[in-house]
């Protein structure tokens, strides 16, 4: 593909070159436009549906792609895709629940491998059971690494983890 007849349309034009290319004398009555800063994304989704999932994760930013691929089958299970949640890797960005309830007013928060002292809870329940608390209903749960593969120990933690998700989602 050839750059050398490459046309962009004005507007684009307009936008990469906002500010002036060559400075004269003259006084310019033109407005500059604010500048925008990027917004750090420390979440992944939309949390078009306030259903937040925390989770840990030393080696990468929101969480390696064979959990991501496990969780996005839990979600369709759910009748739920990564735009109506936010994964937040607590390894990365640790927020207390009052933060959370803050920055994404959460209905619910799945708690994978992050604990209630963590967090911050003025409670602690065993994993898999749901607890109401201030408009939210909160799961705990052991890691994504616990449920991956085909063992007997993993296949018993997906199935408890189902049986809650079930529960807390009303499936």
């Amino acid at each position: 593909m050839s750059f050398k007849n490459l046309q962009l349309p004005d507007l684009l034009i307009a936008e990469l070159y906002n500010d002036v290319l060559v400075e004269t004398n003259e006084v310019s009555t033109s407005v500059k436009k604010p500048q925008k800063e990027p917004k750090q994304k420390w979440f992944l989704g939309e949390n078009k549906k306030h259903v937040v999932i925390a989770v840990k994760d030393d080696e990468a930013v929101y969480l390696r792609d064979e959990w991501l691929q496990f969780l996005s089958s839990i979600l369709i299970a759910c009748k739920l895709n990564l735009g109506d949640v936010a994964i937040i890797n607590y390894a990365k960005n640790n927020f207390s629940c009052a933060e959370l309830s803050e920055k994404l007013s959460p209905e619910f928060l799945l708690m994978l491998d992050v604990t209630a002292k963590e967090i911050q809870l003025p409670f602690t329940v065993p994993h898999y059971q749901i607890q109401k608390y201030n408009q939210c209903s909160f799961l705990l749960a052991p890691s994504l690494q616990t449920m991956q593969g085909d063992t007997q120990e993993a296949k018993l933690e997906k199935s408890k983890l189902w049986l809650s998700l079930k529960k807390m989602f009303n499936i």
